[in-house]
């Protein structure tokens, strides 16, 4: 493992159950994220972006596979230990509304962990979730302090949940959607604050996302998941100038279309939803894609290099694979 990975999924699988079949939200699923580095997991809703998240601060207990937090595996850790995780691994939720209870107040939603997780007295307790309050930028923190969730903007919501998920003072956060939900005119002020509390505090982001603008805005490396699959992988630039699969190509053209205008429909053989079920066979982007192979759908192709620092899940980028 690299001296400068902070946290390292080894193969790791995340299984639902289902009546009708259970689902692999994602399977033989390989990632690490650097110290101090946003790394951007971009795709389509349905991809497995947040079952993985979930997994990786350990809030989904993954099926297989290995977590590796500083070298440490903190897979199966129980009690005081994944306590203790919890701490320096904390997460973002998509929906500000939803993730803070309606019943208590900005300053309780704080405090509580900063007493639970972090054993601060009452007074100190309060001291720095007004400290917290003015680094997102919710100022003066008295203003805030006493208000209910109903009583604040979308906006102000998710920065207190940001406020939250560094009460703990972690040191990798998930960022799952955080703008997605909110007015197009708040979502460049959330980004700037997450870019602004990373350079100060040395976080390490996964920021979870199927927009490749803001992905591109905020992350030095993409990852693209498709059907619980990592399809492709680059530094930001890299991967918007010079897409390598097909499924990244169709995103990308989708994310440049003009704004007001209709999306032009993709060229794609069969749309749909991809295929989550545990007897999947094959790369799970091949019911729709153009130019797949026969082989495409009874084999899953691996990440090949097909530049520095970029790797891609496709047959026809290698010849020995696409034999």
């Amino acid at each position: 493992m690299d001296d400068n990975v902070l946290i390292q999924t080894e193969n790791l699988h995340v299984r639902f159950p289902r009546q009708n079949g259970d689902i692999y939200a994602a399977r033989s699923l390989n990632l690490e994220v650097k110290e101090g580095e946003t790394l951007a997991l971009v795709g389509e809703s349905g991809s497995g972006k947040t079952s993985t998240g979930h997994a990786l601060v350990r809030l989904l207990r993954p099926e297989s596979g290995t977590i590796r937090f500083e070298g440490e595996d903190v897979t199966r850790i129980r009690g005081k230990r994944l306590a203790r995780y919890h701490g320096l691994a904390q997460l973002i939720f998509q929906d500000p509304f939803a993730s803070l209870n309606p019943f208590h107040t900005v300053s309780y939603h704080l405090q509580r962990p900063l007493r639970r997780l972090g054993g601060l007295s009452p007074k100190t307790a309060r001291k720095r979730c007004q400290e917290l309050l003015a680094q997102v930028g919710l100022t003066p923190s008295a203003t805030f302090e006493s208000k209910y969730p109903h009583e604040l903007s979308g906006g102000q919501r998710q920065r207190v949940a940001i406020a939250r998920s560094l009460a703990a003072d972690p040191r990798f956060v998930v960022c799952d959607e955080p703008i997605s939900m909110l007015d197009v005119s708040l979502r460049a002020g959330i980004l700037q604050l997450l870019e602004s509390l990373q350079a100060s505090q040395g976080l390490s982001y996964l920021y979870i996302t199927h927009d490749l603008a803001s992905a591109r805005y905020l992350s030095q490396r993409i990852a693209v998941m498709y059907g619980g699959s990592l399809v492709e992988i680059a530094e930001a630039e890299e991967l918007i100038q010079a897409p390598a699969h097909p499924y990244t190509q169709l995103l990308l053209q989708a994310s440049v279309s003009p704004p007001g205008q209709e999306i032009a429909r993709l060229p794609e053989k069969e749309p749909g939803a991809p295929d989550l079920g545990i007897t999947r066979r094959g790369c799970p982007f091949a019911p729709r894609c153009l130019y797949a192979l026969p082989k495409c759908a009874k084999e899953m192709p691996q990440l090949i290099p097909v530049a520095p620092g970029h790797e891609s899940a496709c047959f026809l980028l290698s010849p020995s694979q696409g034999n």
